[in-house]
């Protein structure tokens, strides 16, 4: 038998499984920031499994959440596409951890740390908001959001010098291939931070 607080919801449990899946997007550029900085750079993948898994479990627990409670504490819709948003982060970084896994040989003349490092800081700050949320405060999340647009930003000043680089013709076809498949792969997990920071932004200028 359900009691009240099941039926109509606390909220605090949504909060907290956000929370959850926030943190293991975090977790996973950390561990890709770290790989690239080993000095084997040998790739260790059970990090990004792991923190994968923990992303999948805390959202298929969301969807449970979202059935079994009558009042959500924001609106459905945007709990789901927080999530969503969220799953994405960790799910490209996982995309670049097991293709690097492949192609390690040929990429030890590349170094992705400072573009890795951008990831763990843009993963971090989206902690950060989704911690924010529920006390719905619009100043701190509005500056939370343009410390990530900033991040957003000198990623994208990086890809322009990375494109430089490729038609400077100093690399051969496959270190072209390469260097242009990995960068775009990280651009893209930036990008997947800031798309949830923005959903996290809106959630709270909605709300506020």
């Amino acid at each position: 038998m359900f009691s009240l607080q099941t039926i109509f919801g606390s909220g605090a449990q949504f909060y907290s499984l956000l929370d959850d899946a926030a943190t293991a997007a975090h977790d996973s550029a950390k561990a890709l920031h770290a790989m690239m900085r080993e000095g084997d750079r040998q790739p260790a993948l059970d990090a990004f499994k792991l923190a994968r898994l923990r992303e999948r479990t805390a959202a298929e627990k969301i969807s449970q959440a979202l059935v079994d409670s009558y009042i959500t504490p924001i609106e459905r819709e945007d709990i789901e596409a927080l999530g969503s948003a969220l799953h994405k982060i960790p799910k490209q970084i996982e995309k670049f951890a097991d293709r690097y896994a492949l192609a390690t040989e040929h990429l030890a003349h590349i170094d992705f740390a400072p573009r890795a490092a951008m990831l763990e800081q843009a993963a971090e700050v989206v902690v950060q908001m989704v911690d924010e949320l529920e006390r719905m405060n619009l100043d701190r999340m509005t500056k939370l959001n343009e410390k990530l647009r900033s991040i957003e930003n000198e990623a994208d000043r990086l890809m322009l010098e990375l494109y430089r680089e490729i038609y400077s013709g100093k690399l051969d076809s496959l270190q072209m291939f390469l260097l242009k498949e990995f960068f775009e792969i990280l651009e893209k997990a930036i990008d997947r931070c800031r798309e949830a920071g923005v959903v996290t932004y809106q959630i709270v200028l909605k709300n506020s």
